[in-house]
Formats: C-alpha cells, structure tokens, sequence
C-alpha cells in the first residue's frame, strides 16, 4: 500500500499484517481522492475506523489542515502511528470506540470518512451520531466505504453520489437541504 498522490505521492506505508483490518484499496483510495481532490485542502478530516490509518494519511498527502484517526483496536492504533512516523506527518490518533469518540464532539468536521468493518451494521449508528451532535460542517462531506449489497441511507443527509468499484461501494453524503 502507498500513497497515491500529493505531497507524500509513493510514500509506502507499513505491510498491514492485522487480519481484522481490510485496507481501502488503491483503486478505490484513488478515485475517492480524485473526486475529492479540490474540496481537501485546508479541511479538518475525520478518519472514522481507521485501521492503518490510509485514508486520513492520503487526505494529509493532499492537503488537509487536520486529521484525526480514530480506532478502538490498539493494533490498527499502533499501526496508523508506524504509517504517520514513517512518512514524518504529524496527526492525532485516539484509541477509542467511534460512537464513545462521536458522543465527546463539539466541532464539526468537513469531511468524514466512515469505513467500519463490513455487516458490522455500524452505519447508521454512526451517522445518527454525526447528525444529532450537529458534526458535518455545513458544506461537509462524508464518505462511508461499504459492500455492494448494503445500501446506505439516512433521513439527515442526502446522498450526493455513489460510485461502485466491484464489489466495493463508496456513498457520499451532505447535509440535508431544505
């Protein structure tokens, strides 16, 4: 696994040897980033579930203010810190469930990125939570990383795209509009 662009473009991160954890591929990174490449700069990203922390390093790689990993698995923690010291980036990574980290939110964050382990049925839960603590900025964006055969929808967001890479999906949301 690498970086796929920005400013750590082919920085490899470490071999992820965690069976739990099932990294994004590069394909899929690749668009997800491409589609967003002109909104990430400047932005303060969450990386929900983050595993070897992969996705939230390539929103640093390309720009974002701020990232903050957030984990339960203190192997996938460790693992998203090995990947920030080895491409020298700096970032916050909290070991904590994701609806207990979701519950201690004030600020809103311009992008999320949800990708829990699949038919973990964690989705929803996750995006009441980020709806009722009010934590997708205004113009934000959350991307969640799922199946193709789950379909995933909430009453507080709209769905901006969906985009189908195999068996993989990727469904964007924004906040509801009026």
């Amino acid at each position: 696994m690498r970086v796929t662009t920005g400013s750590r473009k082919g920085g490899q991160l470490v071999k992820n040897n965690l069976s739990h954890v099932r990294p994004t591929t590069d394909k899929v990174k690749q668009a997800l980033f491409t589609k967003l490449q002109f909104f990430i700069n400047g932005k303060r990203v969450l990386d929900l579930f983050s595993g070897t922390g992969a996705l939230g390093i390539e929103a640093i790689s390309r720009g974002a203010k701020q990232v903050v990993f957030v984990d339960k698995n203190a192997k996938s923690v460790q693992m998203t810190k090995q990947n920030l010291n080895k491409l020298n980036l700096d970032a916050m990574v909290v070991k904590l469930d994701a609806l207990k980290f979701l519950e201690k939110q004030t600020k809103p964050f311009d992008l999320i990125l949800i990708d829990p382990p699949y038919s973990s049925e964690l989705y929803i839960p996750v995006l009441d939570l980020i709806h009722r603590q009010n934590l997708l900025a205004s113009d934000g964006i959350i991307v969640c990383e799922h199946e193709k055969w789950e379909k995933i929808e909430h009453s507080g967001f709209d769905v901006l795209d969906e985009k189908r890479y195999g068996n993989i999906v990727l469904t964007y949301f924004t906040n509801k509009t009026c």
